[in-house]
């Protein structure tokens, strides 16, 4: 392929900015409820799967400091928290509504039984 060949070919192809092609996507009729739908999708699951103090934390769109901030403790005690495999119900009260959490409960399935128990019913009920 000479020179001029590839020439042709590059004349073809054009480039097309990303942010570019979003917005020409977002315009399609139906587009922004379907990504809405695909939003609050995400946003379920991530609440149904949540596996960690972290996740709780992302789902909030809070960092390490923010919540270390609210809680009156260093970034490095966060860190470990969330990492703590133990720790007191009062502690992690206090972690959840740093984090925005609302309606927090502990929820266990016992012989094929899934049992709810809200915090404020232990008497830790999160602030409003």
């Amino acid at each position: 392929m000479d020179e001029r060949d590839r020439g042709e070919m590059m004349s073809e192809k054009t480039f097309e900015r990303g942010n570019d092609r979003i917005g020409q996507l977002r315009k399609l009729p139906g587009m922004a409820q379907a990504v809405e739908a695909m939003r609050q999708e995400a946003a379920e699951a991530d609440r149904v799967y949540a596996m960690s103090l972290a996740m709780i934390r992302d789902a909030g769109e809070l960092t390490q400091v923010e919540v270390a901030r609210r809680m009156s403790v260093n970034q490095g005690q966060i860190s470990k928290l969330e990492r703590r495999d133990d720790m007191l119900l009062s502690t992690l009260r206090h972690y959840l509504e740093a984090t925005g959490a609302t309606d927090a409960s502990i929820s266990v399935t016992i012989r094929g039984r899934h049992v709810q128990v809200p915090l404020a019913d232990l008497g830790l009920e999160i602030a409003s």
